[in-house]
């Protein structure tokens, strides 16, 4: 066994998915790299994340003159649903066996941010994401774009001929394609003119309303014609600096947040030659040695759904009350389909400050039924909307999570390791006898200890 393949496999489980499940362990030190990367990559048929509940009615769906009883009832449903689509989504990340492409969805969903409560549109645009995830750049693009979460959340229902609203058109140059500093408030101007009469239905079908699409003459980008919003985007993915901004924050989120010029340039003119193949492009990345490089280990904070899914895959669990995982998510400031705004999460160090990183250490021993939570989340009006009542409720089913873990299948996996080259990215930092001293020498206690250490917290 090389302790090198040890380093690399983990690493690259980490930053390809969620972490090593518990049946990837055993052999971890062994398994060939390249066989690795082939079973991240390995994709089978699509499954879409679905809800329950049934659709609440599109005609019964809420306007002014539903009566308020009828409104609390389909805001309960909805919560429930998107509370729903939430947890599934977060289990793909916990038990698919296509990590990679649910780690991309994960890079998606804060980067394509969108906040909604209409279920059927949050579930629609997250298997869009899903699906298109290691797919085409281009495809993706397009079909996030025409999506009614994102066109609902950008405001482009209200963008008619003779009253541009440039919200979308701002936000799909600035945070999905090209960043600032790529083209100018003309252009923004311009491209909102070409996205009038985009919008949906009630049934959430994209429509492209003729009436109220401005068919004038646009000049955009140095280009000159009456453009409709398709064209846009073909245009925005012409530019060079479209592949430039994507490359550069897979690579922030992927490799390293201090970005390596070189590298990064050579990655993204490859990935603008291969109009936007982007399973070449995280191939590349994974493929490549200087991924390995020892600055690029260890060096990322966990992001909490990051933290929470790698725990859940290390530890075999059985949990009874699933809906508790809304409330860690909530306290640690990472609900899935719940983004802060259009630009997403923050990524690195701003998931800790004083109260997350208490928590984060505390997890695994109040997941392990050692200790009880004793943080409430602070009340969120457009996740709770308003039900303030069920909100105390719910922090006092919350102190126990209910969960079980099967340690005698752990024990056995770890049976004679080092469990800290398994657990820790980079074990050397470790004071190993502080965390033996703290307890008992069992393997249960060294991996919840191990789990509760700063040193845990990166990846």
């Amino acid at each position: 066994m090389s302790s090198t393949s040890l380093i690399n496999n983990k690493h690259l489980l980490w930053r390809a998915g969620f972490g090593a499940g518990i049946s990837q362990l055993e052999n971890l030190a062994d398994t060939d790299i390249k066989i690795l990367i082939n079973e991240l990559f390995s994709e089978k048929t699509f499954a879409y994340i679905n809800y329950d509940t049934p659709d609440v009615e599109a005609i019964d769906y809420m306007n002014d003159k539903t009566p308020a009883e009828r409104k609390k009832e389909i805001q309960k449903i909805n919560r429930e649903q998107n509370l729903e689509l939430n947890l599934n989504f977060l289990d793909k990340m916990v038990n698919s066996k296509e990590q990679m492409k649910e780690k991309m969805a994960f890079f998606w969903h804060g980067h394509f941010a969108s906040r909604v409560q209409n279920p059927k549109f949050n579930r629609q645009i997250l298997n869009v994401i899903r699906k298109n995830a290691l797919g085409n750049f281009k495809d993706l693009l397009f079909e996030v774009s025409q999506a009614p979460a994102m066109l609902n959340f950008l405001n482009n229902q209200q963008n008619k001929k003779n009253h541009p609203n440039e919200n979308f058109a701002r936000e799909v140059m600035e945070l999905f394609t090209m960043g600032r500093g790529n083209y100018t408030e003309k252009d923004i101007r311009e491209a909102a003119r070409a996205f009038t009469g985009w919008g949906f239905d009630k049934e959430g079908n994209f429509v492209e309303r003729q009436k109220q699409h401005d068919e004038g003459t646009k000049i955009f980008l140095g280009k000159t014609g009456n453009f409709t919003g398709s064209d846009i985007l073909n245009i925005i993915l012409e530019q060079k600096p479209t592949a430039k901004f994507i490359t550069s924050k897979i690579y922030r989120f992927f490799v390293n947040e201090n970005i390596d010029e070189n590298i990064v340039n050579k990655l993204s003119e490859s990935f603008y030659q291969s109009n936007y193949d982007i399973k070449k492009l995280m191939t590349n990345i994974f493929s490549s040695s200087w991924f390995y490089d020892k600055k690029n280990i260890g060096n990322r904070v966990k992001a909490p759904v990051e933290l929470m899914a790698g725990i859940m895959r290390t530890l075999p669990m059985n949990i009874q009350n699933p809906e508790n995982l809304i409330v860690y998510q909530k306290l640690l400031g990472q609900m899935l389909l719940y983004p802060p705004n259009v630009a997403g999460w923050p990524n690195g160090k701003s998931w800790i400050d004083s109260s997350t990183l208490m928590l984060r250490l505390q997890i695994p021993q109040i997941w392990s039924g050692l200790r009880p939570l004793e943080y409430t989340p602070r009340p969120d009006d457009d996740i709770d909307m308003g039900m303030k009542s069920r909100e105390t409720a719910l922090n006092k089913t919350f102190k126990n999570p209910n969960i079980t873990i099967d340690w005698a299948r752990v024990e056995k996996i770890f049976a004679g390791k080092n469990i800290e080259d398994y657990l820790i990215q980079n074990p050397k930092s470790l004071d190993m006898n502080s965390v033996k001293s703290f307890s008992d020498n069992s393997v249960k206690m060294n991996i919840i200890n191990l789990m509760s250490t700063p040193e845990y917290q990166l990846m």
